[in-house]
């Protein structure tokens, strides 16, 4: 199979009429949710900085989760600098119209025209300084253990049509810790900046990529291996405890001890180590 990049398409590119009020608004409604249904939300503190919004950046996910897209919209929102603008499936974006008011641009990435498209639009995309393209470059759902990545080679040929700005390798995992519902675990990569990797084609910039996404990856599976929350940055808080009676009864005990009732599970192992 030839790993020439597609053919540019001719004619102006028109991207999404964001609309900055429904996509304030749906990202409260993605932190209520995932605070529903995740313990935290946090970020990893030995995460490398966003770059500037003197720069276009493109955001190169890896994708264990249908949860990735709505989590990536929590994360934008700590990088106000940028307009940010994602990828996401073509039939989603058919099926979901007010996705593209958030910035979310329809991929077909079955047919070569598809391919095409998503070269052309992120181009357009990353030609001014200011914004941000988020892409989930394995183009599957995939275990966030599995080496290797198996990027797909449009992310690379994008990255070889830039002429400024940076490559953000970003990691995300979902693993449960201590509590009923799971963690959602996110750190920001090292920068690869497009002004260090002069001349280098698709193929070689694909190789960069996941290479560098690989290392995030796996820095964040060391510290998700530690179960230490103090490794990270909490961006939303959800639910604790472990439910039911048990909670009534934990709730109970601590109202007879005067004490203040700390639903976590984390909080009643303790307490249980803490006995003689």
């Amino acid at each position: 199979m030839s790993t020439q990049a597609p053919p540019r398409a001719a004619g102006p590119v028109e991207l999404p009429r964001r609309w900055p009020w429904l996509l304030r608004g749906f990202r409260k409604y993605a932190r209520r949710y995932a605070r529903k249904h995740f313990h935290a939300v946090r970020v990893s503190k030995t995460s490398h900085p966003f770059p500037p919004a003197a720069e276009p950046v493109l955001v190169v996910l890896n994708h264990p989760s249908w949860w990735d897209p709505l989590v990536a919209l929590i994360l934008a929102g700590e990088f106000t600098a940028h307009a940010h603008f994602g990828a996401i499936d073509a039939v989603a974006v058919e099926r979901y119209g007010f996705f593209k008011r958030l910035g979310f641009i329809g991929v077909d990435t079955h047919s070569l025209r598809g391919a095409t498209e998503f070269l052309r639009v992120g181009a357009a995309i990353l030609s001014e300084p200011g914004r941000a393209f988020w892409v989930t470059a394995q183009g599957r759902f995939t275990d966030p253990r599995v080496r290797p990545l198996g990027l797909r080679s449009g992310v690379g040929h994008l990255a070889a049509r830039l002429e400024r700005g940076a490559v953000v390798p970003v990691a995300f995992e979902y693993p449960f810790w201590d509590e009923r519902t799971p963690e959602v675990l996110i750190r920001v990569g090292e920068p690869v900046r497009v002004a260090d990797r002069p001349g280098l084609d698709g193929k070689e910039w694909t190789a960069v990529i996941e290479a560098a996404l690989t290392r995030t990856a796996d820095d964040l599976a060391a510290d998700a291996m530690t179960r230490d929350p103090a490794r990270f940055t909490s961006l939303v808080g959800g639910r604790t405890g472990i439910g039911g009676v048990y909670d009534l009864w934990r709730r109970a005990k601590a109202l007879a001890r005067g004490e203040r009732f700390d639903p976590s599970h984390a909080a009643a192992t303790a307490g249980r180590e803490a006995r003689p």
